[in-house]
């Protein structure tokens, strides 16, 4: 099976979906956020504060290029992955790109849970009430790049684990008619 590459902005579900997915359909998962981590040896976090955003982005743009030659595999993008350099015309080419939607309210009561926001470094210094504001503004850059994909797929019934079970059973019966 191509490559199946998620995406959608950050709290969106790209990665819970994404586990649950690939185990479901018996493929392998890759973040690529712990994918980059792992290659550099850094955080993202670190990344960002030792090298800045326009080199991260390089790093992204790569191991997309990386990833996008395997096969039989999920593959969780960061939320700016689709919006910079030809990833989103690579991701196209090779594989099969999802866009995980839900409200920006629900992505921010995701995002400012204590164990996300330390995560997130465009949000980790931020009020919890400017983190809705700055996702809505960024859906709103973002979506014409997001909305290039091949499929659109509502990721907000992902709350709990049956939740979750169910909604990834709904999207792999969508990939395996595109496929």
């Amino acid at each position: 099976m191509k490559p199946v590459f998620l995406i959608g902005y950050m709290g969106c579900g790209k990665t819970t979906l994404g586990e649950v997915l690939a185990r479901q359909m018996g493929l392998r998962f890759i973040d690529l956020d712990d994918y980059i981590e792992a290659w550099q040896g850094k955080t993202i976090n670190q990344i960002f504060d030792d090298m800045g955003e326009p080199r991260f982005r390089q790093l992204e743009t790569a191991a997309i290029g990386q990833v996008a030659v395997l096969t039989d595999v999920i593959v969780a993008c960061g939320g700016g992955t689709p919006c910079h350099g030809d990833n989103m015309a690579l991701m196209n080419e090779v594989g099969i790109t999802v866009w995980l939607t839900t409200s920006p309210e629900r992505i921010t009561a995701r995002l400012i849970l204590p164990d996300q926001k330390a995560k997130r470094p465009k949000i980790l210094r931020l009020e919890d009430g400017e983190v809705l504001r700055l996702v809505q503004r960024e859906l709103r850059v973002r979506a014409p790049f997001y909305s290039q994909c091949m499929l659109q797929f509502d990721s907000t019934d992902i709350e709990t684990a049956a939740a979750t079970e169910h909604t990834a059973r709904r999207l792999a019966v969508l990939l395996n008619e595109v496929v």
